[in-house]
């Protein structure tokens, strides 16, 4: 992961419908959910649905791939995954965050500190 593949992630998801549309992407998992699906389930029109998916795409937020007649839209879960581990690893400093690699459940962790919470007010 690079800062242009980052920010073109990030302004992708700036954008609300394309949020929405990548949060229900999530939901559906690494089974995906045709266009319509998605189109119904967030009442969006399907070009301007369309419109956003190539965006999603291009950014390399969503993958898709054809299923007979339609076209089945996943969220791209490998580069979401680079794309929290850049941000944790090369934005954020050791002593608030890191991430560790838990081998027994083929899992990573992130690990924040509470290096943000409100001092308190003493008067």
């Amino acid at each position: 992961m690079d800062i242009k593949e980052a920010l073109a992630a990030f302004d992708t998801l700036s954008q609300e419908t394309r949020l929405r549309v990548f949060r229900l992407l999530v939901e559906y998992g690494q089974a995906g959910a045709p266009a319509g699906t998605l189109s119904e389930s967030l009442h969006i029109p399907h070009n301007t649905l369309s419109f956003h998916l190539s965006h999603m795409s291009h950014a390399g937020l969503v993958v898709s791939r054809r299923e007979g007649r339609s076209i089945i839209y996943r969220a791209n879960f490998e580069f979401f995954s680079g794309l929290i581990r850049y941000m944790v690893e090369d934005c954020c400093r050791a002593e608030f965050a890191s991430i560790r690699n838990d081998h027994k459940r083929k899992c990573s962790i992130i690990e924040l500190s509470h290096c943000c919470q409100p001092k308190e007010n003493i008067s």
